[in-house]
C-alpha cells in the first residue's frame, strides 16, 4: 500500500503532540505553556533541549536495511494534533508498505529521545503512541511498536502500541481540546514534583496552597487591606 499525501487543511486549532506529556505531568503546566504561551527554562529543560538539538541535527541516513529520518513532521487530522518525531525508522520488511522515494517495502517505527531515565508511570509512552497514530494516518499503515531512548541509561526500550495506550491517548487529547477551546487554565495544586518544574515561579503553587485552607471571607478582606 502506498503512502498518501494529506490534503491541505486549516490546522490553527491543532494541538502539539508533545503537549500530551506536559498534560499528563500537570494540566496547569500544559495550560500555562500551550494556552497562555508562557515558558521558563531550568537546568533540566535546558539539557533536554540540547539533547534534542543533537537528535535533530541530521535529516536522513541509511545503514543496511534501516533508513533513519530525523525531525520528521507528523500530523493527525482525526486527533487534530501535529508535531515532530525525534526519529522515525523505516526498516525493510516484506510485509511493510511502499514509501514515496524509497525502493522496497518498509515497516515504520517512531523513536522518542528523553533526557532522563524510564518513569514508573510510563507517561513517556503516551507521546510515542501519539506519534505512531499520526504516522499510521499519514502513511496508511499500522504500527505495532516504537522505541524510547533514554540519555541517562543509554538504553533503548521497545514499547508495544497497545489498544489501551491508544485509547488513553485519544481520551487525553479530547480533554486537552476541551480545555483549549475554553482557554481554561486549571488552578495550581502543590505536589512534590512542583519543585523541579521549570514553571514553578510562574505557576506559584505555594501561594495558592497556603491560601486554600483559609476562610475565603478573611482572605478577601486581607487582600483588600
Amino acid at each position: 500500500m502506498k503512502s498518501e499525501k494529506c490534503e491541505t487543511m486549516d490546522t490553527d486549532d491543532y494541538l502539539l503532540v508533545s503537549g500530551i506529556q506536559h498534560f499528563k505531568f500537570c494540566k496547569r503546566q500544559w495550560a500555562l505553556i500551550h494556552i497562555e504561551q508562557q515558558w521558563s527554562e531550568n537546568y533540566f529543560t535546558a539539557i533536554g533541549r540540547k539533547q534534542h538539538e543533537k537528535v535533530d541535527a541530521g535529516l536522513r541516513e541509511k545503514r543496511g536495511n534501516v533508513i533513519t529520518t530525523r525531525a520528521m513532521p507528523v500530523i493527525s487530522h482525526n486527533l487534530k494534533v501535529q508535531g515532530v518525531c525525534d526519529v522515525v525508522e523505516f526498516v525493510k520488511n516484506e510485509s511493510g508498505i511502499n514509501i514515496n522515494g524509497l525502493d522496497g517495502l518498509y515497516s515504520v517505527s517512531p523513536v522518542e529521545y528523553k533526557r532522563g531515565k524510564p518513569k514508573k508511570g510510563k507517561e513517556d509512552h503516551l507521546q510515542l503512541v501519539a506519534q505512531a497514530i499520526c504516522l499510521e494516518e499519514m502513511l496508511c499503515t499500522s504500527i505495532d511498536y516504537g522505541y524510547m531512548f533514554y540519555k541517562t541509561t543509554l538504553a533503548r526500550e521497545k514499547v508495544t502500541i497497545t489498544p489501551e495506550l491508544r485509547q488513553e491517548v485519544v481520551s487525553i487529547f479530547k480533554n486537552m481540546h476541551e480545555l483549549f477551546l475554553k482557554q481554561y487554565t486549571p488552578k495550581p495544586r502543590k505536589k512534590p514534583h512542583c519543585v523541579n518544574c521549570s514553571m514553578y515561579d510562574i505557576c506559584l503553587p505555594q501561594i495558592f496552597d497556603s491560601h486554600r485552607s483559609q476562610d475565603p471571607k478573611k482572605f478577601i478582606e486581607e487582600s483588600l487591606q
